[in-house]
């Protein structure tokens, strides 16, 4: 029998902001070595989102970015090479942050349907207060093409992997493959731009719901 979560990335924190993965997210060699370095690198991945949210990459400033973060200049080259390398950072911190937005509610599920149905359902929420996310990860494929295929592809393992894991459990169809995986991903990322982003007609649990009965009766056991 697999257990619930047991395929699961392991949560690191809220986005990267573990030692592990600040260390890790940093440009090579610039890694924080104090607490206070951490909050300060944390506040700069923070700052970047919203001056690349607003202005986009192009547009966007290392000294918009340390200006928001309330830091020198310098300080920015402590931790980064260039602006590409906090926005290569910042995709995968905010890819990040979503696994571990996620990840709790889809352990706490009892079967795998009410898996899917939290996992959308948290994301909705965390969009709702990340509208941002959409335009940087979209930029991302002409900016630094790597990062954005990463993000995907990340999504879609382990989207893979917890529906196989569900099916092993008998909780869904014994035939889930990466094709299932990436429809999920695609339909939950849609409905992340429709429900999140440009409107908030209805619910985060309405839509989750929705879906819910309809990934019952496509997946369900045969």
């Amino acid at each position: 029998m697999v257990q619930r979560g047991s395929t699961a990335t392991p949560v690191v924190g809220t986005g990267v902001a573990g030692a592990r993965g600040l260390d890790a997210i940093a440009s090579e060699g610039k890694a924080p070595r104090t607490e206070r370095g951490r909050r300060t690198l944390r506040a700069l991945l923070d700052a970047a989102a919203v001056e690349f949210g607003e202005k986009g990459f192009h547009d966007g400033s290392i000294s918009g970015i340390t200006r928001r973060a309330g830091v020198a200049l310098g300080s920015f080259y402590t931790y980064f090479d260039s602006k590409d390398a906090i926005f290569r950072a910042l995709v995968r911190d905010m890819s990040d942050q979503v696994r571990d937005t996620v990840a709790p509610a889809i352990r706490a599920a009892p079967d795998q349907i009410a898996a899917e149905r939290a996992g959308l359902l948290s994301f909705l929420e965390f969009v709702r207060g990340h509208k941002e996310i959409y335009r940087i990860i979209d930029e991302a494929e002409f900016v630094d093409p790597a990062s954005f295929r990463a993000h995907y592809a990340t999504t879609a393992e382990r989207i893979e992997q917890r529906l196989k894991a569900g099916a092993d459990r008998g909780e869904i169809r014994d035939d889930v493959s990466d094709v299932h995986a990436w429809a999920v991903m695609g339909m939950n990322v849609f409905l992340g731009l429709r429900y999140g982003v440009w409107d908030e007609d209805r619910t985060p649990e309405a839509v989750a719901d929705v879906i819910a009965e309809m990934l019952r009766d496509g997946l369900r056991a045969r």
